[in-house]
């Protein structure tokens, strides 16, 4: 049987994965990664209905098995319980976090209320009932200001032909907090003055304001940049071949600088660049929630609030500020 491919040529799929991911696309304005990922999930789970149903052999490698021919009377046969052996296959045999495990239930849900209440195509929801793993919130890994100082400095005095645009990646990163998408997909006509306008999660557009490091960064890249054999005439940020660099090259880059800077590059991520902005002028620009929250471009301060930490220095010195703390009653003495 000829294998279907997702638009990436990793995964087979079938018409009614194909609907439900343009429909959370066109419809909910879902991110293109975003719905990757739900592909991923649901490409997944179908493979392992299959082999689990004897359809193929046990001993197939998961990854192998062709889902092109699943229809609506396969999906109507599944059952709560079948999504329950689905979640003890990540935990057992994937060895899955609860973080992931809790995505993947969140994505079955999503597609079977799409094909119950939208599509009306199945008469129940077997997965109405499905319990999300419980995933405890942790405090986001950031680099502090010393840090942060040595890695702008790192890639501003690189030797290399792309040191200008890594620094101007780099500055761009942990001054505006923005996601790797949103750096990457940057035009030069998106910059007008001191803003630039991006495009975040679902597809929402939202101005960012450039401080004077930020604008310096800018402009000397821009003028570097003159020197590449240009392709992409509006990309802000070129790979050598002139075209928009490649989510996997700044990835790449970052953890370079890293590295150069003698920072553990196995402990930190764009993503972390991210967090490391967030703290930074929540901590050090004294930026209220809200408007962390506008900044980063989240739809729900909930989400902002897990910036909102402080470090154990900061709680140590709140601690000391108690007006109690100079009380000594056993010699009536009281140090303000």
């Amino acid at each position: 049987m000829v294998k279907r491919t997702d638009g990436d040529g990793n995964d087979n799929t079938f018409p009614l994965l194909d609907q439900y991911v343009h429909y959370m696309q066109a419809v909910k304005e879902r991110s293109v990664l975003t719905m990757k990922e739900y592909r991923y999930d649901l490409v997944l789970f179908f493979r392992f209905m299959k082999r689990d149903r004897g359809l193929i052999p046990k001993e197939t490698a998961i990854n192998t098995i062709d889902i092109s021919d699943t229809d609506i009377d396969f999906i109507k046969k599944i059952t709560s319980d079948d999504l329950f052996v689905f979640m003890i296959f990540l935990a057992r045999e994937r060895k899955a976090s609860a973080a992931t495990r809790a995505r993947k239930a969140a994505t079955i849900k999503s597609f079977f209320k799409y094909l119950y209440q939208k599509r009306k195509m199945i008469n129940e929801d077997p997965s109405y009932e499905l319990e999300s793993p419980k995933v405890g919130r942790r405090l986001p890994k950031y680099l502090n200001l010393d840090e942060s100082v040595k890695l702008i400095h790192t890639a501003y005095d690189a030797d290399s032909v792309s040191a200008k645009r890594d620094y101007c990646m780099i500055t761009l990163f942990l001054n505006c907090g923005m996601r790797l998408s949103e750096l990457r997909g940057i035009n030069i006509s998106d910059i007008r003055d001191d803003t630039l306008t991006v495009i975040g999660k679902g597809d929402k557009e939202r101005t960012i304001y450039l401080n004077d490091a930020c604008m310096r960064a800018v402009s000397e890249w821009l003028e570097d940049r003159n020197r590449y054999k240009i392709k992409e005439p509006d990309a802000l940020f070129l790979s050598s071949r002139g075209v928009r660099i490649s989510h996997q090259m700044i990835q790449n880059i970052v953890k370079k600088r890293l590295g150069e800077a003698g920072i553990d590059a196995r402990n930190y991520s764009v993503h972390k660049l991210r967090h490391t902005a967030a703290t930074l002028m929540y901590k050090y620009g004294q930026v209220d929630i809200r408007s962390l929250q506008t900044i980063l471009g989240h739809s729900s301060v909930a989400t902002t609030q897990i910036y909102t930490h402080v470090d154990n220095a900061a709680l140590h010195d709140a601690v000391n500020r108690n007006p109690l703390a100079g009380l000594k009653p056993e010699t009536d003495e009281w140090n303000e």
